[in-house]
């Protein structure tokens, strides 16, 4: 059973949102303040985690960079105000996916449910994807340049595991927007360029992806 952590001053929308998740057997643990969810991250025993934007102690952006210096975990934001520039940051931060309160809870399961399928998918055909410089693991999920493990988001992860099981394949941002799923159509295309320039600084030495100027980005690895 997947176990969400809820990080939301709202203890009603806590109370209501455990209520509906045991409809599809997601266990749902609530924090008010920031302090209190992040020391329940440390467990490791969550699969996802939802912040509020608007928290006492700290907004939800400093509680993101907060988890992101530790964890990977899928992040879904919640913005009461719906502004393009609040998903933006939060996408700059390493956010996973936003929805704007007023919600129904039935989109926010859908959301659940897309990123933890993408999460736990096991890519078909190599495990292991070797390039000069570049190694990508598609069993463990991760990705070593020059021997050295990236902190990458199931984001960051996703795209690199795309850009490498196709190297020299021109992606449009609407394809990159597909596979990844869950970028508001509204900021999708300020939104695939901010994560392609947050892999490609995690990346550095190498200089793995190239801009096809008016297309899109070609990942330019030599498989090995």
């Amino acid at each position: 059973m997947p176990t969400i952590l809820l990080i939301d001053d709202d203890e009603r929308l806590a109370e209501l949102l455990g209520q509906y998740f045991e409809r599809f057997s997601f266990e749902l643990e609530h924090a008010i303040k920031p302090s209190d969810g992040l020391a329940k991250l440390n467990s490791g025993k969550f699969d996802l985690a939802i912040l509020d934007i608007m928290l006492p102690e700290m907004d939800g952006f400093e509680v993101c960079k907060a988890i992101r210096k530790e964890s990977d975990i899928p992040i879904i934001m919640l913005t009461a105000r719906g502004e393009s520039m609040d998903k933006v940051i939060g996408l700059e931060l390493g956010a996973d996916d936003y929805l704007s309160k007023p919600f129904e809870p039935r989109e926010l399961v859908a959301r659940i449910n897309s990123i933890l399928k993408r999460t736990s998918r096991s890519t078909q055909g190599e495990k292991i994807l070797r390039f000069d410089g570049l190694v990508v693991d598609t069993e463990l999920r991760k990705a070593v340049v020059n021997d050295e493990e990236l902190s990458l988001t199931s984001m960051e992860y996703q795209l690199i595991e795309l850009f490498s099981l196709h190297p020299g394949k021109i992606f449009t941002r609407d394809e990159i927007l597909n596979h990844l799923q869950g970028i508001d159509a509204d900021v999708y295309s300020r939104s695939v360029d901010i994560l392609i320039s947050r892999l490609r600084q995690k990346l550095k030495p190498e200089d793995f992806i190239k801009t096809v100027r008016g297309t899109g980005y070609c990942f330019t690895g030599k498989k090995l």
